[in-house]
């Protein structure tokens, strides 16, 4: 194909790395153009395939700049300090990030907010297509059913994730949130312990596991009086968290021919928003 859109991947050893890569080489109208991890990681120096046995021809390095000269879009999944530095990096070259990194603060999303007024940015907890949509019900579910449902948000994760709630389980309660027309940041438990006391009303509650190598699974639930509605997504595979950020590269990459930029999530790359 011709022009096909030139790929960079941040964290390129890890997990979600090698998804990317493995997705970025099986599409034709993509190509990876540069793989980047952290200084001390075992992949720099070596051809970005060898984890999965391939020959790339793509040495991970850790010059952000040099890598940027060779893309149209970074795709990131890597930790908030590194995601920021990133986009900083990205509105410097004019090169449109995709990030679904996790654990961002208040003042980590000021500062994708800022750079995304010089580049198109997709930011989402969860690059998940079906997740998205999980997200997209709960905002409608949680407005219809409306204050006589009390709402909890299940999560569970393999051993190694090291934040909690995770971001996707964030971001089902901002949906929710927004559904039932309050504020998550005064609205949200996230321990019980003890003598709690009866469930103040209105609360969206989280409840967080952690074991074995479970990709990701959340379930909101919705528990009224006499009936109670579920709405769950269960992950199998990394690969779906890979075709969606490709699709949201897709999504920023026509928005840089455009000229364009601005903060997007998932919701606007799926024409949801």
């Amino acid at each position: 194909m011709a022009n096909p859109i030139r790929i960079a991947i941040a964290g390129a050893g890890g997990r979600m790395g090698q998804a990317l890569i493995a997705t970025v080489l099986a599409a034709p109208d993509l190509a990876l153009a540069a793989a980047l991890d952290v200084p001390d990681a075992a992949s720099c120096g070596r051809d970005a395939g060898t984890p999965m046995g391939r020959a790339t021809g793509i040495t991970v390095g850790t010059d952000v700049d040099a890598a940027l000269a060779l893309a149209d879009v970074l795709v990131d999944f890597t930790r908030p300090e590194g995601t920021v530095m990133h986009a900083a990096a990205c509105a410097r070259r004019g090169v449109a990030l995709v990030a679904g990194t996790t654990g961002l603060t208040p003042a980590d999303r000021e500062a994708l907010a800022l750079h995304a007024r010089t580049v198109p940015i997709v930011h989402s907890a969860n690059m998940s297509v079906g997740v998205n949509v999980l997200a997209d019900l709960v905002e409608r579910a949680a407005r219809a059913l409306g204050a006589g449902y009390d709402i909890e948000v299940v999560e569970m994760h393999h051993r190694h994730k090291v934040d909690a709630p995770s971001g996707t389980a964030f971001m089902l309660g901002e949906a929710a949130a927004a559904g039932a027309g309050v504020d998550l940041a005064t609205h949200a438990v996230y321990a019980r312990e003890g003598v709690t006391g009866p469930r103040r009303q209105g609360t969206i509650g989280f409840a967080t596991m952690r074991g074995g190598d479970v990709v990701g699974e959340h379930t909101v639930v919705f528990a009224g009086t006499g009936e109670r509605v579920e709405i769950a997504h269960r992950a199998t595979s990394r690969q779906m968290f890979a075709d969606g950020a490709l699709r949201a590269a897709r999504f920023v990459h026509a928005l840089r021919a455009q000229g364009a930029a601005g903060l997007h999530d998932m919701r606007a790359v799926l024409g949801l928003a």
